[in-house]
């Protein structure tokens, strides 16, 4: 087939909303995943879903997508993986011969990927950042406890890890113990990166997304999220629309406009218990919380195929406030997630738990997936969800057995040496 747009990552929210959103303005829409169990492959609007057996970020996965160009072709190309867009970025003088991809330029998107040069940025702006200490190996952790102290949050440079041999996309970690924070540490540094060790913030988490092209703001947005996935900070499971907030909203389009940093993207703060927003990262791709945008009348998939294809850009006056969205799969993960962590900083006590995500149901609210004229995708996430949740029981139900089984061992060990 011939496409207007090939989405990767298909098995991602954001792809799914990107293959609706430009499969109902008419064009002809392709998706790509490394397995066929993809939401987005179940759409009515995706015209083409392609396997790529091969691992994200791999060299062989950019064989595969090169192979599928050569007999289909696409004019734009759109990621939302952190790997597949680092791997796209090691292919992307040759790639551009051949289409548009939907990427910051190269200079602004090195900056925006990482945190540490992010966060450079942000001083200079006077835009307020976490204490923070940049660990290069673990000699720098007794400077790290000394400055920022326990609990802390330790966060990779980038997202995605690569050292050319393996790769690996490391979240937040949360350290309550200095072995925690070694542990942590370690996991990042193993990559040849540096480590941030980072003070606690577990004030409301928001966001302000932006398109942004040729020095002009075509859209904006801003969200807060009342749960993520994982508890600490990740993607958001139960989020609201919200109005521009003066201070997070001056303080982000300040940094995109330095930066330069074209097309789509989100900046994310996080408040402290007075109410002071302190910056945590920008993503420059599409985030997994994009739907609600594009339900409160931001259509950001849109906007930035129109950007990436080299046309006009239509411009967002406003949107609705107040709306709220819900991934339901994500939101069970992680309030059996806070469940589990119990006790630890920033985690709710289990009755509040419990109670906040089943008053959740009460109010009106849109969820991922779900769409009256597209079911099928909402009916693979279900299978999919229910599937992966047996598994992880089952798996569960071993480890806890095998464990049993060592512990009998044991006794009976020491009992006939007693003996």
């Amino acid at each position: 087939m011939k496409c207007d747009a090939l989405v990767l990552d298909a098995s991602l929210r954001q792809a799914l909303v990107t293959v609706r959103s430009l499969g109902r303005r008419g064009l002809a829409i392709a998706a790509a995943e490394t397995h066929p169990e993809a939401p987005a492959f179940a759409s009515r609007w995706c015209q083409g879903a392609f396997v790529f057996p091969a691992q994200e970020g791999t060299d062989a996965y950019a064989a595969l997508l090169e192979q599928w160009l050569d007999r289909t072709g696409a004019r734009v190309l759109i990621a939302s993986n952190d790997a597949t867009i680092a791997l796209l970025r090691r292919h992307r003088t040759r790639l551009e011969q051949r289409l548009r991809l939907a990427l910051a330029p190269e200079q602004a998107l090195a900056t925006a990927i990482n945190k540490e040069r992010t966060l450079e940025v942000a001083r200079r702006l006077e835009v307020p950042v976490p204490r923070e200490v940049v660990v290069r190996d673990g000699g720098d952790v007794a400077r790290a406890l000394e400055e920022i102290g326990l609990p802390a949050v330790i966060k990779p440079s980038e997202s995605w890890l690569w050292n050319r041999r393996e790769g690996a996309r490391l979240g937040a970690q949360l350290a309550v113990t200095a072995a925690e924070l070694r542990d942590a540490v370690k996991a990042v540094t193993r990559f040849g990166e540096v480590a941030l060790v980072q003070q606690l913030l577990t004030g409301r988490r928001e966001a302000v997304s932006f398109l942004y092209a040729d020095g002009a703001v075509s859209a904006r947005f801003a969200q807060w999220a009342k749960r993520t996935s994982p508890p600490l900070g990740g993607n958001s499971v139960l989020r609201q629309s919200i109005a521009i907030p003066p201070d997070t909203g001056r303080y982000a389009e300040s940094l995109v406009r330095e930066i330069n940093l074209e097309g789509y993207c989100e900046v994310e703060f996080r408040r402290d218990a007075a109410g002071v927003p302190y910056l945590m990262e920008i993503n420059p791709r599409l985030s997994a919380s994009v739907e609600i945008a594009v339900r409160a009348g931001v259509d950001f998939p849109y906007l930035l195929y129109q950007w990436a294809s080299g046309g006009p850009i239509e411009r967002v006056a406003g949107y609705r406030i107040g709306g709220w969205m819900r991934h339901l799969g994500g939101d069970i993960t992680t309030t059996l997630a806070a469940l589990r962590q119990r006790g630890r900083p920033g985690i709710a006590p289990p009755v509040r738990t419990v109670w906040d995500f089943g008053m959740s149901f009460l109010r009106p609210t849109a969820y991922d997936y779900l769409q009256w004229t597209d079911l099928r995708p909402a009916v693979m996430a279900t299978t999919n969800f229910a599937r992966d949740a047996i598994r992880s029981l089952a798996s569960r139900l071993w480890e806890d057995r095998l464990r049993a089984v060592k512990a009998s061992i044991r006794s009976l060990t020491s009992r006939a040496r007693k003996n």
